[in-house]
């Protein structure tokens, strides 16, 4: 190839990655949240009937919708939204000259998710074990879990209003995995599954359980809340906005995954 040809391709390829910088040269990596084949549910069998840990969208008023929309930051606590949605700002249409601000709090006003991993043995929650070493055929072990086993998720760092954290968090991680998941999950003793595993002759085999959970890592931002009241005119005002680093362990309701050994 001539030495023109090449310097042409190469400023062809120079000018159509600054015009195209997403199309295909991207080295972002996506998140994969397929449950792997050794993970299984246990939503029927389960011995424990977990509730779900549905939350509560709630949805801004009109009035809400206004005053949030006007902002640069924004806010998408649940529980902030609600107290908006529930106040009633009424100023006087004569109120002329008239100002006033309301402090309504410090508040965490929204979560942005960073990054969003699974750990598919958070924590171990059974163990069966056969041996059939001196047996004369092979024998097949199940699943059966030994005793009730509680799963607890939690923030991994001190925070300021941690439940309105712990909500916006799972709301994202729920969004993003697609997964049952909830801070709070119990695998019930007796507990079976018809998953069945082949002990060789003169072997001693185990069947290691362990329940999975998600790793959510992301940003807080707080922010001062007010309502500004000018006559007739209405607003919101956030001020010193500030963001904090947060982590949280969120386990995946009715699943066990399973790791199975022979010697």
């Amino acid at each position: 190839m001539k030495k023109s040809n090449v310097v042409f391709l190469l400023v062809t390829l120079c000018v159509f990655t600054l015009l195209f910088p997403s199309s295909g040269f991207s080295n972002e990596k996506k998140e994969d949240f397929k449950i792997p084949s050794h993970v299984l549910t246990i939503s029927k069998e389960n011995t424990f009937p977990n509730a779900t840990e549905d939350q509560e969208v709630v949805e801004p008023s009109d009035l809400t919708k206004e005053l949030i929309d006007s902002l640069k930051v924004k806010v998408e606590n649940p529980e902030l939204i609600k107290m908006l949605n529930e106040s009633t700002i009424n100023p006087s249409p004569i109120a002329l000259g008239y100002r006033g601000m309301v402090f309504i709090g410090r508040w965490p006003l929204n979560y942005e998710s960073l990054e969003t991993t699974i750990n598919w043995e958070y924590q171990p929650i059974n163990k069966n074990e056969l041996n059939n070493v001196g047996g004369e055929t092979a024998q097949n072990m199940n699943y059966v879990q030994q005793e009730q086993k509680e799963v607890k998720g939690a923030l991994t760092n001190k925070i300021a209003n941690p439940d309105d954290i712990k909500k916006m968090m799972l709301l994202k991680s729920k969004e993003k995995t697609k997964l049952p998941l909830a801070y709070h999950t119990v695998i019930g003793k007796n507990t079976k599954k018809d998953n069945s595993y082949s002990v060789p002759t003169e072997k001693h085999a185990t069947l290691d359980s362990y329940a999975p959970a998600v790793n959510e890592k992301g940003q807080v931002t707080f922010g001062e809340v007010y309502i500004q009241l000018k006559g007739s005119k209405k607003a919101l005002v956030v001020k010193n906005v500030t963001k904090q680093w947060i982590g949280a362990w969120i386990p995946i309701q009715d699943h066990v995954s399973f790791s199975y050994n022979v010697r």
